[in-house]
């Protein structure tokens, strides 16, 4: 932009708009002229002190958080809303499923009508070779550690169970045949 003052001066001029006989050493000779004459004026003293101390009342300092106005922090909040519930709901998706996309299998499944129960981890139960399932009585106390309801009064009572046993005979699930 180019702008004039009273005396048809052109300030902010380009080399292109260099009036007829101007050349840039001219006009580097020109700025270096003015330049030399210009450094011997000085501001009074305490004059730079006095405008620095005037723009820090003026334009005070900020904290970073006071940057953003109230709409600002809106859309920042309502974004990290979002990718926090996005976050929650890929974890919950992740924690069911232990790949997201792949079913869970339950803790409990039905073979014939009758409950299945997990006592070791699905991974292990996979994992075991050579598993085989073993025909046993078990106290119902037993059930209450599988975390079955027993009541006080049958705590006593042996029921029988099937139970899935690794080739080292660790239990690794439990079904129940009969509650007699």
């Amino acid at each position: 932009m180019t702008t004039t003052n009273s005396t048809n001066t052109t300030y902010g001029a380009t080399p292109n708009d260099l009036p007829d006989g101007y050349d840039d050493s001219t006009m580097r000779l020109h700025l270096d002229l003015l330049r030399t004459e210009l450094s011997g004026h000085n501001a009074p003293p305490g004059v730079e002190k006095e405008l620095l101390q005037a723009f820090a009342r003026q334009y005070p300092k900020r904290r970073w958080y006071h940057r953003f106005t109230g709409s600002q922090w809106g859309t920042l909040g309502g974004v990290g809303s979002t990718v926090a519930l996005a976050l929650v709901f890929l974890l919950s998706l992740h924690s069911q499923t232990g790949v997201v996309g792949e079913a869970a299998a339950p803790l409990i499944q039905r073979d014939n009508g009758v409950a299945f129960i997990a006592l070791d981890s699905l991974e292990s139960i996979q994992a075991a070779p050579d598993a085989k399932v073993v025909e046993t009585e078990l106290p119902r106390t037993a059930l209450a550690a599988a975390g079955l309801p027993v009541s006080p009064e049958s705590a006593g009572d042996m029921v029988r169970a099937e139970m899935l046993v690794s080739a080292d005979g660790k239990p690794l699930a439990l079904r129940l045949t009969s509650a007699e």
